[in-house]
């Protein structure tokens, strides 16, 4: 494979000619290409991917190239940039140079001039690419894992978790596996008046039933066999602190009940027992399952749902802030090195790149975990591409069918519907926002062009986490 494959360009610019022009020229050199048609939506594709290379008209409505590369400078400082222009003007020049351009360019010009600058961008990158660990920085280590990013998505995260710390109301935190649910629920409890207080975590997976209400409410002696004292439930351990109760999915419709009741009236009575004792705790659920959707299917209580979802935040997944993996690998990578002794410094290009590529199933937790064992396997100052020892894509491919793998008719049908959800979504996503981008996303007129009533255009939009919102802000 050309080793040019590896690398992403984007190409922002209002003239589609241009910007299909540069497609053509850069794809037969064996390039990926983006295409975006003004600067809000090329940054919106920066923070969730990372680039090698972008390539920026100077004059566009919405967000010009100076603006561009300004926003570059704090979402990813490290990426090179050209920029193009039909209006060159010895100031503008030097303002998109002062600005940090790698390039300045005038149209109209021939596909060998570009293909030049670009092939040097792209080498710069590479060099910097080693780097870009340390130059990064390592964020104050009282921030945790999961909040370690610049990207728009992280930063809605860390709002909402000022936002609602101050207050006792209740959070419902969801999320794939490995993108730090816990670690948000502890923020919420070290920001809030109850930070002195406990911070109790129960897993809701761990334990059958019947020990999970004890371990959840209590119980007294004799109530059931094996109950040779009394003991009290986790909502009194933590009484005037937090409680997070992890993977609420997986709790039974009959702990639904009593849960709801200890929520609605605030006290809660032990197993065998008969006096209720008041509680103070602000609680925290968490689930990487989708729950709307179980109360649809009846296996989830929906007045339990909504007591839960006062105030709900979503963690996204790895593969979509992926302009954050550089700031995660610096953290990482200096957690690792000082408990280890070592003196890792960054990662060779060959391994940032690998990374980059890498679609992260496991999320963050699987990102620390492939640092912690390359820092354990190597022996110099740069991590190279072997220490990382990723999955290859049939180990990765291998995984995903095991998982499927039904083992009755109901999981069957559950496979089926995932399979189909997980194939139509990137067509739709394609299919919403080409809709949105031709229409500068206006709601109305997108829907409108793609014959589709707005209420259903909406409920789409929904349904994908597009916000609209986020490209109009400015």
């Amino acid at each position: 494979m050309d080793e040019k494959t590896q690398h992403k360009i984007l190409v922002i610019d209002d003239e589609a000619v241009i910007r299909e022009s540069l497609r053509q020229a850069l794809t037969l050199e064996g390039y990926l290409v983006e295409l975006a048609p003004n600067g809000k939506v090329g940054m919106e594709k920066l923070q969730k991917d990372t680039f090698s290379l972008v390539i920026s008209d100077l004059k566009m409505p919405i967000m010009s190239g100076i603006e561009v590369l300004k926003t570059i400078q704090v979402l990813q400082p490290n990426v090179p940039v050209i920029i193009i222009t039909g209006f060159a003007t010895i100031d503008s020049a030097v303002d998109a140079m002062k600005n940090g351009a790698f390039e300045y360019l005038t149209k109209p010009f021939l596909p060998d001039q570009i293909l030049e600058k670009v092939e040097a961008a792209v080498q710069k990158r590479i060099l910097n690419l080693e780097s870009e660990v340390i130059a990064a920085g390592v964020p104050d280590e009282s921030v945790a894992e999961s909040f370690v990013g610049k990207s728009a998505a992280m930063q809605k995260v860390f709002q909402r978790i000022l936002q609602v710390a101050p207050t006792s109301s209740t959070v419902l935190i969801t999320g794939e596996s490995g993108t730090g649910k816990e670690l948000v629920a502890r923020a919420i409890h070290n920001h809030s008046p109850r930070k002195d207080e406990a911070f109790v975590a129960v897993d809701c997976n761990s334990l059958p039933e019947n020990l999970l209400e004890s371990e959840l409410f209590g119980h007294v002696k004799g109530s059931f066999t094996g109950a040779t004292q009394s003991k009290p439930g986790l909502f009194t351990v933590a009484s005037g602190g937090t409680l997070f109760l992890d993977e609420i999915a997986n709790l039974s419709m009959a702990t639904q009940a009593k849960l709801l009741r200890v929520l609605q009236q605030r006290e809660v009575t032990a197993i065998g027992g008969t006096k209720a004792t008041p509680i103070d705790i602000r609680l925290i659920a968490a689930t990487n399952r989708g729950l709307e959707k179980m109360v649809e299917e009846g296996t989830f209580r929906d007045d339990l749902f909504f007591r839960l979802n006062i105030i709900p935040i979503d963690l996204p997944p790895l593969r979509e802030r992926a302009g954050d993996i550089p700031l995660l690998i610096g953290y990482f990578l200096k957690k690792f090195s000082e408990e280890m002794g070592k003196q890792v410094k960054g990662l060779a290009a060959d391994a940032h790149l690998a990374l980059h590529d890498y679609p992260f199933p496991g999320n963050v937790r699987e990102l620390e975990n492939i640092i912690e064992r390359a820092v354990v396997l190597t022996q110099g100052e740069l991590i190279q591409r072997d220490s990382l020892e990723l999955p290859t894509t049939q180990e990765l491919a291998a995984g995903d069918e095991e998982l499927a793998a039904p083992m009755n008719t109901e999981e069957l049908k559950e496979v089926k519907r995932k399979v189909r959800e997980q194939a139509v979504e990137p067509v739709e996503k394609a299919f919403v926002y080409a809709a949105l981008e031709r229409n500068n996303w206006n709601v109305t007129k997108a829907a409108e062009e793609t014959g589709m009533l707005r209420p259903n255009f909406q409920a789409l939009l929904k349904k994908l986490g597009i916000s609209v919102k986020d490209h109009t802000s400015h």
